[in-house]
């Protein structure tokens, strides 16, 4: 299935897939899209050095720090359109995951913890999902839940937050 899609109809897609990120694995149980044409989005201005990778291939990562702290993973669709991965529910590397984010830590309820949980870094910027230590291997939901974004503050009424019915792994309830 191609990901060159508008970031509102991948990011539900994207529920459930397995994502692989050296070594470790976990289930997308949580996403937000966010589009060209969105004032919360990184691409609204436009292509910039910043966001380059928004406007590249699809089926790419676009990785950016958030509050010069914590990375955070996207996935890129049609130029300009990206899906923040929210939350995953970890699979395997469990170790190597709880390693990275330190004793009795959550895992990966939330962006930020996802990506350290992950070891997301800006090297990962722009890189495909193509590969064994970096990949998506897509398995569409039957049944999620639909609702407004967080941590924002332009245009967060949207209803682009997408989670996983049931999941107990969600960054917060719906």
């Amino acid at each position: 299935m191609s990901l060159a899609l508008p970031a509102p109809a991948l990011a539900p897609l994207l529920l459930g897939a397995s994502l692989t990120v050296r070594g470790c694995t976990g289930r997308i149980v949580e996403t937000e899209a966010y589009t060209p044409d969105d004032p919360a989005s990184h691409s609204f201005p436009g292509p910039t050095r910043r966001n380059a990778a928004m406007f590249g291939p699809p089926g790419h990562a676009y990785v950016y720090r958030i509050y010069g702290l914590h990375w955070c993973l996207n996935v890129v669709g049609l130029p300009g359109h990206a899906v923040l991965i929210r939350a995953l529910e970890p699979l395997s590397g469990l170790e190597a995951m709880q390693a990275r984010r330190g004793p009795g830590k959550p895992l990966c309820k939330g962006p930020g913890m996802l990506a350290e949980a992950l070891g997301i870094t800006g090297a990962d910027d722009a890189r495909p999902f193509d590969s064994a230590d970096f990949s998506l291997t897509l398995d569409p939901p039957e049944a999620y839940l639909t609702g407004t974004r967080i941590g924002i503050t332009k245009a967060a009424d949207w209803p682009l937050r997408f989670g996983l019915t049931g999941s107990r792994h969600l960054s917060r309830g719906f």
